[in-house]
């Protein structure tokens, strides 16, 4: 392996590390993962890594696991060419800012786009976030999608991406797991995102509290062949002529007084409920 030893943040090996933003990794087809599990599924969806930062303390122990599976899945030249920096703790807290750091980065590219007619294909039941920006919340989405059964995660075009740092953080690396895509932004765009799902052959289900939504654990909306589940944005839920246009509305029967549940936490129960 290539060993390096970095004592300064400045040194141009940390640029991607520590002030490319979001956006930049994108432009550049790259993104940045943040500890060991996450690392290791991206290792096994196929995506090719660039280059490694690691705490030095966490070098024997939970480096070694991504190695090995950088070795495994991309082969030895791979892991042999691939530049590993390796800084003192308190060198990242620099770098980060604070001190509740993971002590393991990896630089990868990105895999080929996935373009919709391959996403749609045999699946049964997915999920729409629609406009989703706060990178927990679709973090959690994809987690509780993939565990739960769901067969893919279709986003529209102002949601947060799914490879960003945070996202692929908090779903425990399964945005590497289950399938997803990105709609363009003119499908994106109101009643045109209805009349794509349409033209694949999915019924349409609104998580909305309307006068004629009805309860989520519904068996008549269960037996549809296919079924895309929506989710609209942490404040204002889903745009109003989505809601109408939707095949189904539902909701998730509450008590003591509270209206709705956070858009992930709902997103669970849902799940749960409609793969029944």
């Amino acid at each position: 392996m290539d060993l390096i030893n970095i004592k300064d943040i400045n040194d141009p090996g940390m640029d991607l590390f520590a002030r490319a933003t979001e956006r930049q990794l994108r432009e550049e087809g790259i993104f940045l993962a943040e500890t060991c599990e996450v690392i290791l599924r991206a290792l096994e969806a196929g995506c090719e890594p660039l280059s490694m930062l690691v705490e030095r303390a966490r070098l024997e122990v939970e480096a070694g696991p991504v190695f090995d599976a950088v070795e495994k899945h991309c082969g030895k030249d791979t892991l042999d060419k691939i530049p590993v920096y390796i800084a003192e703790q308190e060198t990242i807290i620099n770098m980060t800012g604070h001190h509740l750091v993971r002590g393991l980065w990896m630089v990868l590219k990105r895999r080929p786009k996935t373009e919709l007619e391959e996403f749609f294909s045999g699946k049964r039941r997915i999920a729409v976030l629609t406009d989703v920006v706060n990178p927990v919340n679709v973090g959690a989405i994809f987690r509780s999608a993939a565990a739960l059964g769901m067969d893919g995660v279709l986003l529209t075009h102002s949601s947060v991406d799914p490879l960003t740092r945070r996202v692929s953080r908090v779903s425990m690396g399964t945005v590497f797991q289950i399938p997803w895509a990105q709609a363009p932004l003119e499908d994106s765009i109101g009643l045109n995102l209805i009349g794509l799902l349409d033209s694949y052959g999915y019924k349409t289900c609104a998580m909305a509290l309307t006068s004629d939504s009805v309860s989520v654990d519904n068996d008549e909306i269960r037996a549809n062949e296919k079924l895309a589940v929506l989710l609209g944005t942490e404040g204002r839920g889903l745009p109003e002529e989505i809601i109408k246009a939707c095949d189904y509305r539902v909701k998730i029967p509450m008590y003591h007084g509270v209206d709705s549940l956070n858009v992930a936490a709902a997103a669970a129960v849902c799940f749960w409920e409609l793969m029944k």
